[in-house]
């Protein structure tokens, strides 16, 4: 039987407003940003849903799920056609138009697979909140 897994981020630091990260993440297809090369294969983005391969994996699907705005944004997914899994952005105003972002993952693991996925996944986040930081096209919002 499997049980939920919690993973997070640290805080990232943005150099935007939490309007721009809002309106920029709700669309999925700007996460295509994010994604390092040779890291996904297949992408297929729509406004609201992805699919993508990964190896080991196959492929994963995922779904924009719940919205609040300016603070929150949650996506929920499945790989191996079996592990339902949510990824949490939470998304705060600093001074001076920067926001701080924090990435939650929920996953639904047996304790085997917790165990093997815990690097890979708090490396996946580490990228995440890496690119977020660097990147500076937040207007940029794929039309």
């Amino acid at each position: 039987m499997a049980d939920l897994s919690y993973f997070e981020s640290r805080s990232g630091r943005l150099t935007c407003n939490a309007e721009e990260v809002f309106a920029f993440v709700t669309d999925i297809r700007n996460f295509e940003q994010f994604i390092p090369d040779g890291t996904i294969t297949n992408w297929n983005a729509k406004i609201e849903s992805c699919s993508f391969r990964v190896s080991m994996l196959g492929t994963v699907t995922v779904r924009l799920s719940e919205k609040e705005k300016y603070n929150k944004v949650v996506f929920t997914g499945d790989a191996l056609k079996k592990n339902d899994f949510s990824l949490t952005l939470n998304i705060s105003e600093n001074v001076k138009s920067l926001t701080d972002v924090k990435v939650l993952l929920s996953a639904d693991l047996n304790p085997m697979m917790k165990m093997m996925a815990k690097k890979p996944i708090g490396q996946f986040l580490e990228i995440l909140i890496n690119e977020m930081e660097s990147f500076r096209r937040w207007k940029d919002i794929k039309e």
